[in-house]
């Protein structure tokens, strides 16, 4: 009996470790990115939609709302793929929701996705980064921007979707356009309440589907709050203040923005923005990125 036992558990332990593989083995082949979000994201659908009045370009680079490129472009640049805008739904300003006018909804987003493509890719990868706008424009109900984000998993799953990656939120309370406002320690409050909420529903949805498709949930929360901890660790000398300063029309720029960790009031510099998609890179790399493990971070 005892044989036996140690038989099944060995066997379990042998599965257990060639999923893992597997999956890690499905993202290491990922052959194109899908990208749903919001200004984090944005490469430049709102400067398109807006005929090149938002974000106003320069100080902003060609659309982006940042100095450089956003995550996504380096992630394909990390990944060695063409990052293509066709493939890239985000806007900035959106929220979790299905507003069909821009700036577009995610759920939206997905819907604008789905209307042409019935089906996906087994190589691609789907990315989910988008909330903060619910919050940020005065929102403090944590239950519709999370079922919003499973709700967009789903739909994504339904056409075939293999690898999405969901990404949570940053500590809102401590952007410099939020830090010292009254604001501050509630957009923290609803960021933890977010994340939680976010970490649990993707788990319950996970074992539902069992083995696919591949939901990695990222903790750029961790990641945010590890840089302002030790910023010079990950290559900044100001976590604190912006780079980006004064109004539009007459704005002054930072001699060092490579060193800053925001370009302006709620927006991560570019060299940001490359770290960001350096660690999903390895993170996609990894085995770590088999579910259970995504989840115990």
């Amino acid at each position: 009996m005892f044989r036996k036992i140690v038989l099944i558990a060995t066997i379990s332990a042998i599965a257990a470790a060639l999923f893992q593989l597997s999956n890690a083995a499905r993202t290491q082949n990922v052959a194109q990115i899908y990208v749903f979000g919001d200004s984090l994201s944005d490469p430049g659908n709102v400067f398109k939609a807006s005929q090149g009045q938002f974000p106003p370009s320069p100080p902003y680079f060609r659309g982006r709302y940042a100095d450089g490129l956003v995550w996504t472009e380096y992630l394909a640049q990390q990944l060695k793929l063409n990052a293509n805008p066709d493939t890239n739904f985000a806007y900035g300003g959106a929220t979790t929701g299905n507003s069909q006018e821009v700036p577009l909804g995610l759920l939206a987003q997905i819907d604008r996705y789905r209307a042409s493509h019935s089906s996906t890719s087994k190589n691609a990868l789907y990315i989910i980064w988008v909330g903060a706008n619910d919050y940020l424009g005065g929102g403090n109900d944590t239950d519709r921007p999370v079922n919003n984000s499973v709700e967009a998993v789903k739909s994504l799953v339904q056409i075939g979707a293999k690898n999405i990656l969901v990404v949570n939120l940053p500590d809102l309370g401590k952007l410099p356009g939020t830090r010292n406002t009254q604001q501050s320690e509630v957009l923290s409050q609803l960021t933890h309440k977010h994340n939680s909420q976010l970490a649990n529903a993707l788990k319950n949805l996970q074992q539902q589907l069992k083995s696919e498709p591949n939901i990695i949930y990222y903790d750029v929360n961790d990641l945010f709050n590890r840089v302002m901890n030790e910023p010079t660790k990950f290559g900044f000398l100001n976590v604190m203040n912006t780079c980006l300063n004064g109004e539009l029309n007459q704005y002054m720029v930072c001699p060092n923005p490579d060193k800053y960790l925001f370009w302006d009031d709620i927006h991560p510099s570019t060299a940001a923005h490359k770290l960001l998609a350096k660690t999903v890179a390895n993170k996609l790399k990894s085995a770590t990125t088999q579910t259970q493990s995504a989840y115990a971070n």
